[in-house]
């Protein structure tokens, strides 16, 4: 067994009762996990501060003195100690609160110390509570280090006397004796283009550097190390998929495809549009299958992308499937695409979780004949008893709203997998997608269709409300509508509810009836009844729909020019992109007005800044993974790729693009990995799991 993967418990100072806390608080389990159990920062313990010119703040300080004498303090619970110190410069107290009695035993009177610890500032006296107390005798014989590694911690660890030093100790012991099994993970050629020092020097410097300088180098060799492993997994995958999973192949692009193209498209495609269409018509064609992602802003058009490439797939006599999240939207998109394709002899069927029995079993038996030729629905396409005669190409919408496992259960609806698309209206930085989406081959729609108008977004506070439903009832008055949205928050449903009634109630009130008609929809509603709602609003019998944010996603109604999103602030950047881009689907001009408190935090108002300063989906995308970096904007379930131990998406950017094309660029020269200087690469990747946390199998 490799020696890395050892019990912590066999660690010289470890044992069963700190190997259990450490596996408890920290998931530390193994000498590997130790190893690559990164300090969050250092302190520099080669510098000592006069008292006299002591940091007027909170900071951790070294100061070299005597402990002149010591005191007691009765206070309201128990009482304190009280050391003097001085260093011939000043003087100020060291304070104890707690085991006075095993402190005051150790304390020499007038003896030279080195004490390390916090300051605390009272009235303009400084003072140091529980420091870290060496005879300065003993701290010149052991000092070998300048800089000392702080680990992140928890307060049960520190109660339970795992200090800092307890740590510091551990990791010593574990670099000390086994420092022959950190062999070199990445090949030559790499480590002197990158001018990287070995994992040997790495590994020590990450928790003992010598100097600023050392660290980070030190860094910058794990963080590329933990990129390029990452990337060589994402990279691999997809290398292998295309190697052994083969596809249908769609030679022609034939009769329906051009008789739309040509006779029924009523506008031109963008140059984005062309592109991508160009990119997958090439990977439909290859006999391997294909897995993309297509990226396009809200509004760029990726649906009518999806309608050609059906055609392509009906005119090699292969079936397809559209799959969105919602019924609303699954019925929106079967709305559209019948209309659009009204004119040629293809069959279209909506299938969702309200479509009858007598529904299903038309539609099973003309899947299953081959008779129908498109399916558009919702999860319920998913299901068992929905089989395919040949299905060739498998669109999925909102692709963040559907788990692998789900996407996973249309490839087995035939012998060989369709062609997969993933489509999202949610931008994605690059650096992300390189991480997350890193073994799907990715397309991008980066155009708007020309003379679309940019939706005005505005931000007003609740002492503007009269103002703005003065404006409301001009937008009306010229027969447009209006969505009002309330923010949803899944743990507080009760709170919802009232905020959305409390606002559909003073809506009301500014907006009577018979004058004015008001749709209102939100989760507790039962599914019918929601499209009820939805669909008054979409024939324009209501002005109004007042929401939670169920609408976020695909619902299109030209008609609609304003969207009021209240209390803004709760809301994500991603999310008020998405909700914007409800609006501007028509002629007219369209406002989107962010109304929030007067107070805002400064995250709250860079959102409120960042929205009424642009429309672009990937301008705002980059400032969202700045302000609530990778894991929170994937959602947890997407996130366990992103969870690094040193490197940083946000920071690291250049570093991840060089690892990523050096992946590229080793397996498109050498895809088995036998080249001399690979061979580390190859027994690395032999540890690794994949999707793991990488670093627990880098050694």
């Amino acid at each position: 067994m490799d020696v890395m993967q050892t019990a912590l418990v066999y660690l010289k100072g470890v044992g069963p009762e700190r190997a259990r806390l450490l596996k408890e608080e920290l998931q530390l389990k193994t000498f590997q996990d130790l190893l690559h159990f990164f300090p969050n920062r250092y302190i520099d313990r080669s510098r000592f501060y006069p008292i006299n010119d002591l940091p007027k703040n909170n900071s951790e300080i070294q100061i070299k003195g005597r402990i002149t004498s010591v005191s007691y303090v009765t206070q309201k619970r128990g009482k304190r100690m009280v050391a003097r110190f001085e260093d011939g410069t000043g003087q100020m107290e060291l304070i104890w609160f707690r085991g006075h009695q095993w402190i005051r035993d150790q304390l020499k009177i007038n003896e030279e110390y080195v004490i390390f610890g916090r300051l605390n500032w009272f009235q303009g006296k400084a003072s140091m509570p529980h420091p870290e107390l060496e005879l300065k005798r003993n701290f010149e014989q052991n000092l070998k280090i300048s800089f000392y590694p702080i680990y992140p911690s928890t307060e049960k660890l520190v109660n339970k006397g795992i200090s800092q030093k307890v740590i510091q100790k551990m990791v010593v012991q574990l670099l000390q004796n086994h420092n022959a099994t950190f062999s070199e993970t990445l090949p030559h050629a790499l480590l002197s283009q990158y001018k990287l020092i070995s994992k040997d020097v790495a590994l020590k410097q990450i928790h003992f550097p010598d100097s600023q300088h050392q660290l980070s180098r030190a860094q910058m060799r794990l963080k590329f190390e933990e990129f390029f492993y990452m990337q060589m997994q994402l990279v691999l995958k997809n290398v292998q998929r295309k190697q052994k999973i083969k596809g249908h192949v769609f030679k022609n692009v034939g009769a329906n495809f051009n008789d739309f193209f040509n006779h029924h498209l009523e506008f031109d495609l963008t140059d984005a549009q062309k592109r991508v269409i160009k990119e997958i018509r090439f990977d439909m064609g290859t006999g391997r299958q294909m897995n993309r992602l297509l990226q396009g802003d809200v509004g760029s058009g990726k649906t009518i992308v999806a309608l050609l490439l059906m055609l392509i797939a009906v005119d090699n006599d292969f079936q397809t499937c559209l799959v969105a999240p919602t019924e609303i939207l699954a019925q929106q998109h079967f709305k559209s695409l019948s209309n659009q394709l009204e004119k040629l002899k293809i069959n279209i069927a909506l299938l969702t979780g309200s479509s009858t029995k007598k529904e299903r079993q038309f539609i099973h038996q003309g899947l299953e004949n081959g008779e129908l030729n498109i399916l558009i629905g919702t999860h319920a396409v998913l299901e068992d008893t929905v089989q395919f005669k040949k299905l060739g190409l498998a669109i999925i919408d909102e692709q963040h709203r559907f788990g692998v496992a789900q996407r996973a259960k249309l490839w087995q609806k035939n012998e060989l997998p369709p062609h997969v698309l993933v489509m999202t209206a949610t931008p994605i930085p690059r650096t992300l997608a390189m991480s997350v989406y890193g073994d799907l081959d990715l397309s991008v729609i980066d155009q708007l269709p020309p003379g679309r108008k940019k939706v005005k977004t505005l931000h007003r506070t609740d002492s503007n409300r009269l103002k703005v439903f003065a404006f409301l009832k001009e937008q009306i008055n010229l027969g447009r509508q209006i969505y009002i949205v309330y923010p949803l928050i899944q743990e507080s449903s009760k709170l919802d509810y009232k905020d959305l009634m409390d606002g559909y109630e003073s809506i009301s009130r500014s907006f009577p009836t018979p004058n004015y008609q008001i749709s209102i929809v939100h989760g507790q509603m039962k599914s019918e009844d929601k499209i009820y709602e939805m669909n008054r609003f979409i024939k324009g019998k209501t002005q109004i729909m007042v929401a939670t944010t169920v609408i976020e996603v695909g619902v299109n109604v030209p008609n609609a020019s304003v969207m009021i999103i209240e209390s803004a602030e709760r809301f994500g950047l991603s999310q008020l992109h998405q909700l914007r881009g409800r609006v501007g689907r028509g002629a007219d001009q369209s406002y989107c007005i962010l109304m929030t408190g007067s107070k805002l935090s400064t995250e709250a108002q860079t959102r409120m800044e960042t929205m009424t300063q642009t429309n672009d989906g990937f301008a705002i995308a980059e400032v969202d993974l700045k302000l609530r970096g990778p894991g929170n904007i994937m959602g947890t379930q997407q996130s366990g790729i992103l969870q690094f131990k040193i490197a940083d998406l946000i920071q690291d950017q250049a570093l991840l693009k060089a690892a990523r094309e050096q992946a590229l660029r080793i397996l498109n020269q050498d895809p088995n990995l036998k080249d001399t200087d690979h061979q580390c690469i190859k027994r690395t990747l032999s540890a690794l799991k994949f999707d793991s946390n990488i670093w627990n199998f880098i050694s």
